[in-house]
């Protein structure tokens, strides 16, 4: 008799807790808490940083969930109503596997890392997730909203299947399946918001999904280096990177000087430091650049006149190039709105919506390959650069 009693009790009794779970969910009201998910690494994001300083600032408590490895920015990690919370990678042995199997493993992996750590963090109001990665991101935040009677938000700034198709072609069945799951599960959100208008009128057409468009804008940390900052990040990098020390003067840098008066000034024969900052995405090509400066080298070898370019792929600089085309056509680069932020001109690769970021001659320069970027670097010097940009 005890066990026929015990039995049904094993069986009922997770039921019951999982009933309890939800109801209380449900009864107790959300506190102004966002849950801010990144399925990837958080320093990387900045797009959804800047969210949570935003939200932060509007007395909002944040929970911001993703992978750890690059820092975050200090105004990040030290808001007390920002709580930064680290979900494990998927183990390094999945890198090794067959490329399908590794990708099942992964998201295995992620769906019950994401799953346990939405359901078991204290119930907050609203879920923002940065969209891609769609898959298994968008259901099982909606699979956790639903179960806890809170409310998702996506922010789109890109479709992962055509991220994924990048790599797979646009036809393969996983990018298909890719294409039809990020529709389907993106319908269950109560709110969207995008980052064109190019892809908000897509989302509708394409999905029915309605979505406002909230232009990228840059936070107040950006703003142009003085003098006297610029000098001191040289040295800084010349410990590191010796093309940054022209002499083994203690205060020269290939760019600046200090003189006997302590004043800093910019040395005249400096050569132009070009920034290309980088998305870890495959939808920049960089062959393009390189070609362009082969290019640019092949003619100042016969013309003096043109400045030596010292690249970086990162930083602070005299020009900005954005390399950025968009695997749907769909999206802005943020690493513009940074550049601009820092007051730093930018010539930008076109694509379809690139000009709702980027107005030719206006506030920057398009290029379409490599020889018109070409064209850009041999007309431009570091004198009055910005000026000589928009004057073509």
């Amino acid at each position: 008799m005890n066990m026929l009693f015990i039995g049904p009790f094993f069986y009922v009794f997770p039921l019951v807790l999982v009933m309890l779970y939800i109801a209380l969910n449900y009864f107790v009201q959300g506190r102004k808490y966002v849950c801010v998910v990144v399925l990837g690494d958080i320093g990387r994001s900045p797009r959804m940083q800047y969210h949570s300083l935003s939200l932060a600032k509007e007395q909002y408590n944040v929970d911001l969930i993703g992978y750890g490895g690059s820092k975050c920015h200090r105004d990040v990690t030290y808001n007390p109503k920002i709580h930064i919370r680290q979900i494990a990678e998927p183990p390094v042995f999945v890198n090794y596997m067959p490329r399908l199997l590794a990708y099942i493993l992964k998201v295995i992996w992620q769906t019950v890392t994401l799953g346990m750590t939405l359901l078991l963090i204290p119930k907050c109001g609203y879920v923002l997730i940065q969209n891609p990665p769609c898959i298994p991101t968008i259901a099982i935040a909606w699979f956790s909203c639903l179960l806890r009677g809170s409310k998702l938000i996506i922010d789109w700034h890109n479709y992962g299947y055509t991220i994924l198709g990048l790599t797979l072609g646009q036809q393969n069945k996983l990018v298909r399946f890719s294409k039809w799951y990020e529709g389907f599960f993106g319908k269950f959100s109560s709110a969207n918001i995008c980052v064109t208008k190019a892809m908000k009128e897509d989302l509708k057409s394409n999905w029915n999904i309605n979505a406002v468009t909230m232009y990228d804008r840059p936070p107040e940390i950006f703003k142009e280096a003085d003098i006297q900052q610029k000098h001191k990040l040289f040295l800084e990098l010349s410990k590191e990177y010796p093309v940054f020390l022209q002499s083994n003067e203690v205060q020269s840098t290939t760019f600046t000087v200090k003189t006997g008066d302590n004043e800093v000034k910019l040395k005249t024969d400096r050569p132009l430091l070009l920034v290309s900052s980088t998305s870890w995405t495959e939808d920049e090509d960089f062959g393009i650049l390189l070609t362009a400066l082969e290019g640019y080298e092949e003619k100042s070898s016969t013309d003096n006149s043109f400045p030596d370019i010292l690249c970086v792929i990162t930083g602070s600089a005299d020009l900005g190039v954005c390399l950025h085309k968009s695997s749907s056509g769909l999206d802005l680069p943020m690493k513009v709105v940074d550049m601009f932020g820092c007051g730093l001109p930018v010539c930008a690769i076109h694509y379809n919506c690139l000009s709702e970021l980027v107005q030719d001659k206006t506030n920057g320069c398009i290029f379409r390959d490599s020889n018109e970027l070409t064209s850009l670097l041999q007309v431009c010097t570091y004198q009055d650069f910005q000026d000589t940009l928009l004057d073509l």
